[in-house]
């Protein structure tokens, strides 16, 4: 991607959004709006979001962004709906210090990588719930089948966060709050069809009666006809007519449910819910090789197949459910809560064949996956008013894993293990004068497999009186446990090693932040830096049998920026820019998937009562991965550019119309390298609401 052609996007981006754009709320990338020092934070069971400008994951309870120095953003409902942003990875691959790569389009596995990062090391809570995923190889979090609907507010913590969030934090928190109803009665339906067989439905309602509130919705979302084989390997593998117009299939159900009960006025209970149901099926580079090598081996070491067509097909149910009671004591100067929740995902994976002639071949029968997780924890804040707060608070985990192989010729091949965390936690919040604000945290993790660590955080923020400055730092420490499959596995290809450490990570970040113009422009940028040691890295043994050993370390640094500008009431303008270096410091070699730049400016605008109009265009440079053909090495991906544009507008109180553009030039790209991602889309729909 050359400079002219980045400028020229920019151009096309602004072009389009100044006949159009989005909405009073500014489409922020950080919690940026700060009100002024002497404004307490007043908040109430019954709000649906926490106001602008103000964390609730960053220590763990409601606090004003600019008084800790933890580099964060808040995405709010709003900025959700203005988009038209349906999936959760959609959200994410805009963020500042994120990377996130999905194969094969809607409901494709999907990555998450943070300042560099594995994947596996960002934890992501769900209304307070762990939900890293224990049935995966690596335990990381996968968002490629988790939908906007129902959400309220997603904060990213950036750093190492272990010091009150504990194993998996090591790179960050994501953390998902399901929205909450309040007001009338208030159902809604809405309906969305359009490009690559997309069909769309979603209906719920939210409200409040008296001391009750709740929030419900339901949705499907179902896609088909996908192809996410790029030319260049329809081409090596010489695919037929057929082969390069087969597609995937993704069809996804879901259901999302808050409930909350005000039981008096400083004791309350609430009940969330988040279940999915999917059917996909892949056709992908790997199954057009397989069918490529049937009956001729050339391209494929000499060895033939025997296969003449072939698809992938997964199956996840998942459930994430937890229940909380909350009891504010003394007149709001002891705050506590007791939690209980419970998390199962359930995975198949089948490879469908035929040979040659066209019969059905059962080389592969369905492997299954299977975790859960229970959870148990408290925690208290004691309000000491002038004198700061104290944070405390305790953890217990359970977790088990269940994997069974059926791989025809072999044994079934079935690893079972279940693994217990008890942690403890506390964090000390205060300020002098108004001018020095910060937090300084440390937690104790004692796990069955892996056992005890101690992992701590400080992160102070300077307010400069009278000049609208803040100045933010953090250091600490982070954590990653191996996974269950990194440590027990047992099947005919891969094989654990139960003498695994857990990784370990040293940051620090350091950054300035400005409000000019009466607040409507603010601006700052952010240094970070990472040392992370004993990372987990798959390899061969002498006798060819995969397993994994602690034998990396990596340095990462970069800078995370941004200017939000509100120009009048109904036109804000939102951009991030972030910079990444991330390098193995065994080898010296660049860490894969990992862009060094990614650039992502966001208009809203109102141009007129009830239409609102959002325009996006995302930027990110090219990146090393493992190549699609044999020999299978490292190889340069292509940057990227998108634009797109989204419009809504709200004919009466009980009908509104969208339309929404995706990739709007038609950009060809690959996320990863061999997965080729939508081409220019266009999706609309419409709502009725009472």
């Amino acid at each position: 991607m050359t400079l002219r052609s980045l400028l020229f996007s920019g151009s096309v981006l602004l072009v389009g959004t100044g006949e159009a754009a989005a909405a009073t709320r500014s489409n922020t990338h950080r919690a940026h709006e700060v009100q002024p020092a002497a404004q307490p934070v007043v908040l109430s069971r019954n709000t649906e979001t926490e106001p602008v400008g103000v964390t609730v994951s960053a220590a763990r309870r409601p606090i004003r962004a600019d008084e800790i120095g933890t580099a964060l953003t808040v995405v709010t409902e709003q900025q959700i709906k203005l988009q038209q942003r349906r999936t959760l990875a959609d959200i994410l691959i805009r963020q500042p210090g994120l990377n996130l790569v999905q194969t094969g389009g809607m409901g494709g596995t999907s990555f998450i990588y943070m300042r560099g990062n594995d994947s596996n090391e960002v934890k992501v809570r769900l209304d307070g719930m762990d939900i890293n995923d224990g049935s995966g190889a690596s335990g990381a979090f996968d968002a490629g089948q988790f939908m906007t609907d129902g959400m309220g507010r997603i904060e990213i913590l950036r750093g190492p966060q272990s010091g009150l969030y504990g194993a998996d934090a090591m790179a960050g928190v994501i953390d998902i709050t399901t929205a909450q109803g309040q007001g009338r009665f208030t159902p809604f339906v809405r309906v969305e069809g359009g490009s690559i067989g997309t069909f769309n439905q979603a209906f719920g309602a939210r409200g409040s009666a008296g001391r009750f509130h709740y929030n419900v919705v339901l949705d499907h979302y179902r896609q088909v006809g996908f192809h996410s084989v790029p030319v260049y390997l329809e081409n090596y593998y010489h695919a037929n007519a057929e082969q390069r117009n087969r597609g995937n299939m993704n069809d996804n159900r879901g259901a999302n449910i808050r409930l909350g009960y005000d039981i008096t006025d400083t004791l309350d209970a609430a009940l969330t819910a988040r279940l999915i149901q999917d059917n996909y099926h892949n056709y992908g580079v790997y199954d057009m090789m397989q069918e490529a090598c049937g009956t001729d081996g050339a391209s494929c070491g000499g060895y033939a197949t025997g296969i003449g067509r072939q698809v992938e097909r997964s199956t996840q149910n998942e459930a994430v459910v937890r229940g909380t009671v909350h009891h504010a004591a003394f007149g709001g100067r002891f705050d506590h809560m007791l939690g209980l929740g419970y998390m199962a995902v359930r995975r198949t994976y089948t490879t469908l064949q035929n040979d040659t002639a066209g019969q059905a071949l059962p080389q592969y029968d369905p492997t299954y996956y299977n975790a859960s997780r229970i959870k148990l924890d408290w925690h208290g804040t004691a309000d000491f008013r002038r004198y700061g707060s104290l944070l405390v608070g305790a953890e217990h985990f359970y977790d088990w894993f269940r994997e069974a192989d059926n791989v025809s010729g072999y044994p079934l091949a079935v690893t079972s293990k279940g693994m217990s965390t008890t942690a403890g936690y506390g964090q000390y919040q205060g300020n002098l004068m108004h001018i020095l604000y910060g937090a300084a945290n440390i937690r104790y993790d004692s796990n069955s497999l892996y056992g005890n660590h101690v992992t701590w955080r400080v992160a102070p923020a300077i307010h400069v009186p009278g000049t609208g400055t803040v100045i933010k730092a953090s250091v600490g420490t982070g954590f990653h446990g191996p996974s269950f499959y990194q440590l027990y596995i047992n099947n005919a290809y891969t094989q654990g090693n139960p003498n695994l450490k857990a990784e370990r990570l040293l940051g620090y970040d350091v950054g300035v932040e400005q409000t000019l113009l009466h607040k409507t422009l603010r601006f700052g940028a952010t240094w970070y830096e990472s040392h992370a040691r004993n990372l987990i890295q798959g390899q061969y043994n002498a006798s060819y049998v995969y397993t994994y050993y602690n034998v990396d370390r990596a340095r990462m640094y970069g800078v995370e920026a941004f200017v939000d500008w509100k120009a009048l009431d109904n036109l804000t303008f939102n951009l991030n820019y972030t910079w990444t270096h991330a390098r193995d410091a065994t080898t010296g070699l660049a860490l894969p998937r990992r862009p060094a730049h990614k650039f992502d400016f966001n208009v809203t605008w109102l141009p007129v009562k009830d239409l609102s109009l959002s325009g996006n265009l995302l930027y990110v440079s090219g990146w090393w991965d493992t190549a699609a053909v044999s020999p299978y090495g490292t190889t340069r991906a292509q940057d990227y550019v998108t634009i797109d544009l989204a419009a809504t507008y709200r004919i009466n109180r009980y009908v509104s119309v969208f339309a929404r553009a995706d990739n709007l030039l038609n950009r060809q790209y690959e996320n990863p390298v061999g997965y080729l991602q939508p081409g220019r889309a266009g999706y609309g729909g419409f709502t009725l609401s009472y």
